[in-house]
């Protein structure tokens, strides 16, 4: 699958999470629709999706839709990209991001570097599961959502304990949502690409598309090293009247 081609398989499933019929405008181009029950964003906020330099946004009324189109009207991607611009154009409470979304396609996953690992399957609820995420801070935690996976949860384990865990969440229309976490005192080490190459493989030979979201430069990386492309960004914000 080409870069294009893979674009186009993302646009037409993020159009999909907007629930309510839109579609990605020409790249430089932005698309502003209603719908309160919108998977880009919290019940009630206004979600912003730029991929490939056209942005699909979505807003929980029609007044909240004409400040986003208002504000989007000039370099939309770039400023659907910019929180700090956001808050400027927009009279915004909290942020949700802007974190990096990234898309494997069925052909593109390359191998983590030869290694005498051993990634082992635990399920979801496993408490050394848990006990990594506790290890791991909230923060870290939350930004993984271990706890939310449906999928196996592809595991290094030093001991009995977990040091590396990396699964997937299955969304509405064939999106496999992968979740990494590595204990801080191993990071740096390889693990993370070892756990999210089986997860991906998984995703992979279910017939899904593994998605890949961060906002922490080296999580970022990961992803880039297992042939990920990074291709816009997501944020969403609670717009304030």
């Amino acid at each position: 699958m080409t870069n294009s081609s893979l674009l186009q398989a993302v646009w037409r499933r993020w159009e999909g999470l907007a629930g309510v019929p839109a579609t990605f405008p020409p790249p430089g181009g932005a698309t502003v629709v209603v719908e309160p029950r919108s998977g880009l964003c919290p019940p009630g906020w206004v979600g912003l999706v730029a991929l490939g330099g056209a942005v699909l946004a979505t807003a929980p009324d029609e007044r909240r839709a004409r400040l986003v189109r208002a504000a989007l009207r000039e370099r939309p991607a770039e400023v659907a990209g910019d929180a700090e611009q956001l808050r400027q154009l927009l009279p915004t409470g909290k942020v949700l991001g802007p974190a990096a979304l990234a898309h494997l396609a069925p052909n593109g996953l390359l191998p983590p570097p030869p290694s005498t690992l051993t990634v082992r399957q635990l399920p979801p609820t496993d408490s050394r599961l848990r006990d990594l995420e506790h290890r791991s801070g909230q923060a870290d935690a939350n930004e993984s959502g271990l706890e939310d996976l449906t999928s196996p949860v592809f595991t290094v384990l030093l001991g009995d304990r977990a040091i590396a865990a990396c699964g997937y969440r299955t969304w509405p229309f064939d999106i496999a949502h992968l979740g990494v976490l590595t204990d801080p005192a191993h990071r740096g080490h390889g693990l993370a690409g070892h756990t999210a190459a089986a997860a991906a493989r998984h995703a992979l030979a279910a017939g899904l598309l593994p998605q890949w979201r961060a906002r922490v430069p080296a999580s970022r990386r990961v992803a880039a090293r297992l042939g990920f492309s990074e291709l816009g960004t997501q944020v969403s914000i609670e717009v304030l009247l």
